[in-house]
């Protein structure tokens, strides 16, 4: 079935209200069209878990060479200025990846383990002396931000204002179709305060990441300062960002399900399945960009050469073709494999393993201290984003055992 017989329906995603609730619409696009064209914006889409996940490995018909975002101006052949090795091709993209992870590996994200109990109770203890508190702003908006920050060795006195500087880079206004200007000098700002800190690590070396990044070498193939700005702007935006929803989206689901959360108070260990069942029952990262690099069919259809392609991760990831019962929350569901959140194939992300870590350790910590918790309602307000679900503000209630 093509486009056509979705009049009058229209699937925008700058349209607020379906940032409320995405998933009917994802559900009525997998069933009715699974290639969905949107004339007006410019852009097809594909919903299934199956085009969706072949969508990602598919990187002969489909590029990342012009960005990421259907944002105007991060649209385009120098999107890799703000969106790094996201907005490249291979061999470009191999090349920087492989520079990339020579500093940023396994081994120093695993080392951080320790480190990162400390950021959380740091943040997490005086919150829940309080009681009742804002769990974005008291602690889901600082902890990834810190540990990011203490990875690239950015001083703590400094770290709020980056966060603030993430924060407006990625907030939209209700209508707004382009990266509106306190973003874009947000952006700027950042890239100047990394731009200085390379710099500075470059005249005297640390053991940070920076340094690592300036040390990799293969080949006597070296990171230029601009490819190390980008990568750091990347993390600092897309590490922190999602990560900071991702442990929103998990306290809200399960205190709209508080049976699921007896769960894991009762048994621990089923964290990590917290964490899993969230990246797929409500993802950070919505939807994820790419532009033909040929004219191609599906479903009927050319897609013409040069066309921006959506790949809808919150809707593969509720397909019911993949996951049984898959429009409900189950922390202790047995299909958690194959999920799209993190993209797949030579796109896989790099901080996948960083995320997972943070927000595992976050909500062990959480969930030893707190055998109940409940939402206030009042106080719950969503972010503008294109394309990152999650939430701005989300207080609540805890009991403290």
């Amino acid at each position: 079935m093509t486009s056509a017989s979705l009049e009058p329906f229209t699937f925008d995603p700058y349209d607020y209200r379906f940032h409320d609730d995405p998933y009917p619409t994802y559900a009525r696009l997998r069933a009715e069209t699974p290639l969905y064209h949107n004339p007006e914006l410019d852009f097809w889409a594909l919903s299934r878990h199956a085009d969706v996940m072949a969508g990602f490995r598919d990187t002969v018909r489909l590029s990342s060479a012009n960005g990421v975002s259907l944002d105007p101006a991060a649209w385009g052949p120098h999107a890799y200025r703000t969106m790094s090795f996201l907005a490249m091709d291979d061999p470009r993209h191999v090349r920087m990846r492989r520079l990339v992870y020579k500093g940023f590996t396994p081994k120093r994200v695993t080392e951080m383990d320790n480190r990162i109990h400390a950021l959380t109770l740091e943040h997490l203890e005086p919150a829940l002396e309080r009681e009742s508190f804002d769990w974005i702003e008291d602690f889901a908006g600082k902890l990834p931000m810190d540990v990011i920050s203490e990875l690239m060795g950015v001083p703590e006195s400094d770290r709020a204002e980056i966060r603030r500087l993430a924060d407006l880079v990625v907030h939209r206004e209700e209508g707004v179709l382009d990266v509106p200007m306190p973003a874009m000098d947000a952006a700027v700002r950042l890239f100047t305060y990394y731009g200085e800190m390379v710099a500075e690590r470059r005249a005297r070396p640390s053991d940070d990441l920076t340094s690592a990044l300036l040390d990799a070498e293969i080949d006597g193939d070296r990171l230029s300062d601009e490819e190390i700005i980008g990568f750091m702007f990347l993390m600092v935006v897309a590490g922190n960002e999602t990560t900071t929803k991702l442990l929103g989206n998990a306290l809200y689901w399960a205190a709209r399900n508080p049976d699921e959360y007896a769960k894991v108070v009762a048994d621990p260990s089923l964290v990590p399945d917290w964490v899993e069942e969230t990246l797929r029952y409500d993802t950070s990262s919505q939807l994820v960009a790419r532009s033909a690099a040929t004219d191609f069919e599906m479903y009927g259809s050319t897609i013409p050469m040069g066309a921006k392609v959506l790949l809808l991760i919150g809707s593969a990831n509720r397909d019911s073709e993949v996951f049984d019962d898959a429009d409900s929350f189950r922390i202790d569901r047995a299909d958690k494999g194959n999920l799209a959140s993190f993209g797949a194939g030579v796109h896989f992300c790099l901080g996948a393993h960083l995320a997972r870590l943070e927000t595992t350790i976050a909500l062990r910590e959480f969930v030893s201290r707190v055998p109940h918790y409940e939402l206030i309602e009042a106080g719950i307000e969503r972010v503008h984003s294109t394309n990152v679900r999650g939430f701005a503000k989300l207080p609540i209630r805890v009991e403290v055992s």
